[in-house]
């Protein structure tokens, strides 16, 4: 699951990266933590949802995950092309079973 800003404009290929950047440094945190979880999430197809909060939703929305034990990645830009470094941009929760992170981002509309 990632959640882009909706409070700063960026181009559908800057969207693209920071999602990326939010999915994959999750998936290497839960690696690390629960690869059988990861295999899971691998081989039942990577299922990806790609949802819109204000910056300071997504804060809140990190904290929540993170207190029920969800992974999590807050994404910063780097400022290399659209945006001033430090922008936060995304956040990853999971991979994680898909009722699990419904409790935490169900309410969010789709990107």
């Amino acid at each position: 699951m990632a959640i882009i800003t909706n409070d700063i404009p960026m181009s559908p290929g800057k969207l693209a990266a920071q999602v990326a950047h939010a999915a994959v440094e999750c998936t290497l945190k839960l690696q690390r933590k629960n690869p059988s979880l990861v295999k899971k999430w691998v081989d039942g197809g990577q299922k990806k949802v790609v949802l819109k909060a204000g910056i300071e939703e997504m804060e809140a929305l990190r904290k929540k995950a993170d207190s029920t034990g969800l992974c999590t990645s807050l994404i910063h830009d780097a400022g290399f092309t659209e945006l001033e470094p430090g922008t936060v941009t995304a956040l990853a929760v999971g991979p994680a079973e898909e009722g699990k992170i419904d409790k935490i981002t169900g309410q969010l509309p789709l990107r």
